[in-house]
């Protein structure tokens, strides 16, 4: 697997780290568990890490010197590919021929150097794009930077070029089709998963407010992930400010928890969400906490009333399902993958657009019936189950296999 711009060992919630950085890290520990030996290559971004790091058993990750260890952003990384295919290639120097069956890239920045490496070795490249770039581009929050051309140019050569495309949801294969001309038969539906274990309900929302120091009976939308406008955390702060504005009684018994660092262009303007909140006349009411591990991220979202997210494209919303799976339902955009994620109506509501005024209604509703919460929560917890990590690597798994098929049947008719 390669992973150039964020490590699998990184926090999720922070700098570029986030879903992928789950997905890869669990797909990779069930796949471990499946007699499917992985090794995931990512840059380096400090010098004390050790070149290898044993994740799990049958999960080796290793670091790759490309570029300074820090202060490097995502759009200054192309410039540093050449170096990390070097470390890729210095490393599979080192095994004996045939080590490396499949390439299993992830983003479009490791899909280049999976192109390079898999035609070396002579294996089947297998690309997952997470996102896209015309598609965040087709759906730009007010005032985010446009992902660049070279972008664009980079994906459409890793479709062309990969044996096998992975996308989240049916939607994201009919987009890769749409917009970069994938070949349908290329394109594989895969529904990234739960850890069903560490995100379940476990002993329930006023358990986990005690430890979290939030009150009882408050009403807690929570907005959990990268502040960057693409997430649009500033929509669940303009709607609670609409919400108050309707209903000031409402202020003495509302907690807006804000979980996460900046990341992307939300870089630029750090404090901006916290000057917005005091602008709106909220701040008392919003608590910005930093990225969490994934264990204390689980008491958050049992704690929560609803998960808020108003994305402007997800590409499926890991942070959903696994809120879900917590007991807690959702109210989220109606974009990209969150219609898969969230049943509308049954496990949370998804809402058409990024107008406060439609979110403030639905958070009105959680504040007007005191059981819709309870009531959505166990509907939401029951349709996460369908997102088992196991059952993604199975289907993953079988993705591979075909891959491995194909050019098998190729190699044998090139020498008919």
């Amino acid at each position: 697997m390669l992973s150039v711009h964020t490590s699998p060992l990184h926090q999720p919630g922070t700098g570029d780290a986030g879903g992928m950085n789950v997905y890869i890290v669990e797909l990779a520990k069930r796949l471990a568990a499946i007699n499917i030996e992985v090794e995931i290559f990512t840059r380096a971004t400090t010098g004390a890490l050790p070149p290898a790091v044993e994740l799990a058993p049958g999960v080796l990750v290793r670091h790759i010197d490309a570029g300074p260890y820090e202060g490097l952003a995502k759009e200054e990384l192309p410039a540093q590919l050449c170096a990390f295919t070097h470390g890729v290639m210095q490393a599979w120097a080192g095994h004996r021929p045939g080590h490396y069956d499949l390439v299993h890239s992830h983003y479009w920045l490791s899909g280049h150097v999976g192109w390079l490496a898999a035609e070396r070795w002579g294996v089947p490249l297998v690309h997952a794009m997470h996102t896209m770039a015309k598609v965040k581009n087709a759906a730009l929050a007010a005032g985010d930077t446009p992902e660049p051309d070279t972008r664009v140019i980079g994906e459409t050569q890793i479709v062309r070029a990969a044996d096998r495309l992975i996308a989240n949801t049916e939607g994201e294969a009919q987009e890769l089709v749409h917009h970069y001309d994938a070949d349908p038969g290329k394109v594989a539906v895969v529904h990234p998963g739960v850890n069903l274990d560490r995100f379940r309900p476990a002993e329930g929302r006023a358990a986990a407010r005690e430890r979290l120091g939030l009150p009882a009976d408050a009403l807690v939308p929570l907005f959990a992930g990268r502040i960057q406008p693409l997430k649009a955390p500033d929509v669940l702060l303009r709607a609670v400010a609409e919400l108050l504005d309707r209903q000031p009684a409402l202020r003495s018994r509302i907690v807006v928890p804000v979980v996460g660092g900046p990341s992307g262009s939300g870089m630029a303007k750090p404090e901006g969400l916290q000057k917005l909140a005091a602008r709106l006349g909220i701040a008392d009411v919003v608590r910005f906490r930093p990225p969490v591990g994934q264990e204390q991220l689980a008491d958050w979202y049992r704690a929560a009333s609803v998960l808020v997210m108003p994305s402007h494209s997800e590409s499926f919303g890991l942070v959903a399902a696994e809120a879900q799976a917590c007991g807690t339902p959702v109210l989220a955009a109606s974009v990209g993958g969150l219609p898969v994620a969230v049943r509308d109506g049954e496990s949370g509501f998804l809402v058409d657009g990024h107008d406060p005024a439609d979110y403030a209604a639905v958070l009105g509703r959680f504040a007007d019936e005191p059981g819709l919460a309870g009531r959505m929560g166990e509907a939401a917890a029951r349709h996460a189950r369908r997102f088992g990590w196991g059952t993604a690597a199975a289907a993953t798994a079988e993705v591979y296999t075909e891959a491995m098929a194909e050019r098998r049947r190729r190699l044998r008719s090139s020498h008919v």
